[in-house]
């Protein structure tokens, strides 16, 4: 059914759910197939912020957010923390890209020294040995020696780093005009055809 290959999204407990939901909104409506994973206190943070509530099971997430955003039959795959057999967990078939969105300092240590505790720092350290496009949206501050460290040392190993750092000069007139800036980006990163920012030069 389609024909690109899937695109990993990892969403943690950082605050900016509402990247996360609007990135997933838009690689499906593009077609695109993706992987997600989410972690305990992303689940958290979607309620606090999106007022999303999400069950534990991976297959009724998967059915919730399939319902949501349209999607395809087949075309979200939603994985469990600890489930060791999905497809992100090898180098052997592993998706075109990941995106870390939100992105905790706690997560860019972890994928910064290789723990793979978890399904999603796995992901993400088979991306990064298999030299594909990792990018993290990491969301805090300020930032201390210690983030700005592990950003560096990933960003050495290939990994893209972008703070969720919105711009303003689109004159932005709602919260999800803010939002659309940051995620434009994201999607510009993947190769993803976008049109909720008008790029550099164009008219708006």
């Amino acid at each position: 059914m389609h024909d690109s290959k899937p695109i990993a999204l990892g969403i943690t407990g950082a605050s900016g759910s509402a990247y996360a939901l609007r990135l997933l909104e838009c690689l499906i409506a593009a077609g695109r197939p993706v992987y997600l994973m989410i972690s305990q206190a992303g689940q958290i943070v979607l309620n606090m912020e999106s007022g999303l509530q999400l069950p534990s099971l991976p297959v009724e997430v998967a059915r919730i957010l399939s319902e949501r955003f349209q999607a395809a039959p087949g075309q979200l795959q939603v994985f469990g923390r600890q489930q060791w057999m999905a497809p992100v967990a090898s180098g052997s078939n592993p998706p075109e890209a990941m995106v870390i969105c939100p992105c905790t300092t706690g997560a860019l240590s972890a994928v910064a020294c290789g723990a793979s505790n978890d399904l999603m720092e796995r992901a993400a350290d088979v991306m990064l040995k298999e030299r594909r496009k990792l990018i993290l949206v990491v969301r805090e501050t300020p930032l201390s020696d210690i983030h700005l460290e592990n950003m560096l040392k990933l960003s050495r190993m290939g990994a893209l780093i972008m703070p969720a750092s919105p711009g303003f000069y689109q004159d932005p007139e709602s919260l999800e005009d803010i939002v659309d800036f940051m995620v434009a980006r994201i999607l510009d990163q993947l190769g993803v055809e976008q049109r909720l920012l008008p790029r550099w030069g164009e008219p708006l």
